[in-house]
């Protein structure tokens, strides 16, 4: 359906609309590369403007039979062949062609389909100045059975169409395998991007920010099942956000951007309509983010460099999309800079640490027994762990015991008793009173309420809240030697 100098033409019907005077330039070089790649692949293909239609160019080449949306067209919707070039409304196919299209667009820069006759597409948008200006689309090969496209097709004429002739046409479009139309598709975004102004970039941002969106939308639909509609919304996830600023310490950038999706996931499911409101968080989570990532002895004007360059950023957003991006843009590069200034020693001696705790948190385990795993003295370590992880042994060991205790008291039915000694405290006495000074709540109350017990952050003291809870010591000690197991 679409433009091959050596076999057959056509292209995708639009919609009436008004053309611009003069075909834009890259355009006009796009047909010359599609000429090239139809020829070199055996492919057809056809050039589209930024109205979704075929370039005025192309006209001479799709007004053919071998164009296979001029069959829809004049059996489907029983319109007579269109004699003006760009008549092309009554077209079923339009439709078909704009949304793959603006897939494409959303998806990072390639979109393969298959019509209902049964006939592949594939297709990649061009861009200029971060601007949509046209696309080029695929095809010329059937992805499903000539017999069943045959019928098809004989259905729709209701036999105004000679068997034989349908079946010398068919000929022309041979059946093709999933692993060559990736080829194509493959070579045809490679063309667009070669075509797009900085094209390749520009391909990539898409598609990444397609791929953190489509995390979120996984967040966002378990939220909805923990959530019922017309029940009371989570407020701000202040645990995910200490969760991003304990990983951003420790220069991992991985863990940082997992829990800044969920920390996400819970802003964008709570305030749909309020992306004001979501980039004010946003701004407030960047001034707390760029201060773990200062370099001691750097001084203020660093911090403020850093901070006014972040904040400038989120500001210029526009949507959730491009939020989500420079947020893990931000994350990522602070955990860069955290990561570069981490003694090699400390980094090492602290990975061993930590795979020791992750291995025994559920047991009692001394300040001694850690510190030795590591190969540093205690006094040392429990120095450098506080320096480099943000928070003391005590606090952090407890965390983990409360996040997987959180974690079993919503999908288990254990008692509470046991819960506490799988999770490494001395007691059900002493977990309750430490789940309560993590999550704010009781343990009886969280697993009523089905986990939702994060506490409701108002504007006006969002970084007091966050302050007096990152500046509190540990809960105290529990009772007993001056080495207390943790």
């Amino acid at each position: 359906m679409s433009s091959n100098t050596t076999q057959h033409n056509g292209g995708p019907p639009g919609n009436a609309v008004s053309r611009t005077p003069k075909t834009a330039r890259v355009l006009i070089k796009a047909l010359d590369v599609l000429h090239t790649y139809t020829c070199a692949t055996g492919a057809t293909g056809c050039v589209l403007d930024q109205n979704y239609l075929p370039i005025a160019e192309m006209m001479p080449e799709i007004i053919d039979d071998r164009n296979t949306c001029l069959f829809c067209i004049k059996y489907r919707s029983h319109a007579a062949k269109p004699k003006c070039p760009r008549d092309f409304s009554s077209s079923p196919c339009n439709t078909v062609h704009t949304n793959a299209v603006q897939k494409a667009c959303h998806y990072g820069g390639s979109y393969t389909y298959i019509c209902d006759l049964g006939f592949m597409f594939w297709t990649s948008p061009i861009f200029r100045e971060g601007h949509f200006s046209g696309a080029l689309l695929g095809s010329g090969f059937l992805g499903i059975e000539p017999e069943e496209t045959l019928r098809t097709m004989m259905t729709m004429s209701e036999g105004a169409v000679q068997e034989e002739t349908i079946r010398g046409n068919l000929a022309l479009f041979p059946r093709i395998d999933s692993g060559r139309v990736k080829a194509l598709s493959e070579l045809f975004l490679t063309c667009a991007q070669t075509l797009s102004e900085a094209g390749k970039d520009y391909h990539e941002t898409l598609r990444r920010r397609a791929a953190q969106q489509s995390v979120i939308a996984g967040q966002i639909s378990l939220l909805r099942e923990q959530h019922p509609e017309g029940g009371p919304l989570p407020g701000y996830p202040l645990d995910k956000e200490r969760m991003l600023l304990t990983a951003l310490r420790r220069g991992d950038s991985e863990a940082g951007k997992k829990a800044l999706d969920e920390l996400l996931g819970v802003l964008f499911y709570a305030n749909p309509d309020h992306f004001n409101y979501i980039r004010f968080r946003a701004l407030e989570l960047v001034v707390l983010l760029s201060r773990i990532a200062i370099v001691p002895g750097s001084g203020d004007t660093a911090l403020l460099e850093t901070n006014n360059r972040y904040l400038k950023q989120i500001q210029e957003v526009e949507n959730v999309a491009e939020l989500t991006d420079t947020l893990h843009s931000i994350v990522e590069t602070l955990a860069e800079r955290v990561f570069s200034f981490q003694g090699v020693r400390h980094a090492a001696a602290l990975q061993k640490a930590e795979r020791y705790i992750h291995e025994n948190f559920t047991r009692k385990i001394s300040l001694n027994e850690i510190a030795e795993i590591s190969g540093l003295s205690a006094p040392y370590f429990s120095t450098i762990f506080r320096e480099e992880m943000g928070e003391n042994l005590s606090s952090y060991l407890n965390r983990l015991r409360v996040e997987r205790a959180g974690r079993l008291l919503v999908e288990t039915t254990q008692s509470l008793t046991e819960i506490a000694g799988a999770c490494g405290f001395e007691d059900q006495s002493w977990f309750s009173k430490i789940f309560k000074s993590y999550t704010g709540t009781s343990p009886g109350k969280y697993r009523s309420q089905g986990g939702r017990i994060i506490p409701d952050v108002q504007d006006s003291d969002f970084s007091s809240s966050y302050r007096s809870a990152l500046e509190e010591d540990s809960p105290p000690a529990e009772p007993g030697a001056e080495q207390p197991d943790l």
